[in-house]
């Protein structure tokens, strides 16, 4: 980074920058976070007439199936989409970087969403599939 006379640092590289991209890495990584976590809450399943043994081993097929669903691929999408469409708006106001940013958490985060509400709909589907009974 170049200085200047008395330390001064040119505009651009100061602080502020450093700090909006490590609290857009954090929030996307907080994003990431909350989607996986999110993935495929357990179905409830009537138990009516059902052999839990078979029940258990349905239950790991269908959830093998779901792991065919690429949650992180589709968040890399979804920033990389968001980023673009808010570059775009950014260089209707002014500001690039920020609109970029504030895109790309928002692709990310409904992209992330989008994929865990798949696994669900695969797992559901697998369990009906197999004669189960899925209530919710």
């Amino acid at each position: 980074m170049p200085r200047y006379l008395h330390g001064a640092v040119p505009t651009g590289y100061g602080r502020t920058s450093n700090m909006i991209n490590i609290r857009f890495w954090c929030i996307l990584g907080l994003a990431i976070t909350l989607a996986s976590c999110a993935a495929h809450p357990d179905p409830i399943v009537d138990m009516k007439g059902v052999n839990p043994d078979l029940l258990a081993q349905d239950w790991e097929d269908c959830e093998a199936y779901t792991e065919q669903i690429i949650v992180a691929q589709g968040v890399a999408k979804g920033t990389a989409a968001g980023a673009g469409v808010g570059a775009i708006s950014g260089t209707i106001n002014g500001n690039v970087g920020r609109a970029a940013a504030n895109g790309a958490l928002i692709g990310a985060t409904t992209s992330g969403l989008d994929a865990d509400r798949d696994k669900q709909m695969v797992f559901k589907r697998c369990l009906r599939g197999r004669g189960y009974r899925v209530l919710n």
